[in-house]
């Protein structure tokens, strides 16, 4: 399960919100009345990814589609659970 401590719309408005969780690595935005949420492996930030690394869903930027966001992230973690711990041990050899 993923520990968003905190994160609440208020927050959000005011800047992005990013973490990891064993391999995975998530971003979330806002722009007007949209939340966007992406999904990409480890080790690199979400800047130095390639966009075809990464995995975007948008929801409506309100409390209820904050918790969509982030049940869909709890289960895009557990539909690929075996390919995100395999980057979470991977991720020492990349940068190496």
């Amino acid at each position: 399960m993923i520990s968003t401590i905190g994160l609440n719309t208020k927050a959000l408005k005011k800047e992005p919100f990013s973490g990891s969780h064993h391999g995975m690595r998530y971003y979330l935005c806002t722009k007007d009345d949209v939340l966007s949420v992406f999904l990409y492996p480890e080790p690199w930030s979400f800047e130095r990814t390639p966009d075809k690394e990464k995995e975007k869903k948008d929801f409506p930027f309100t409390q209820e589609g904050l918790d969509a966001a982030i049940d869909w992230i709890n289960q895009s973690y557990e539909a690929k659970r075996p390919f995100w711990e395999q980057k979470a041990k991977d991720r020492m050899k990349l940068l190496l």
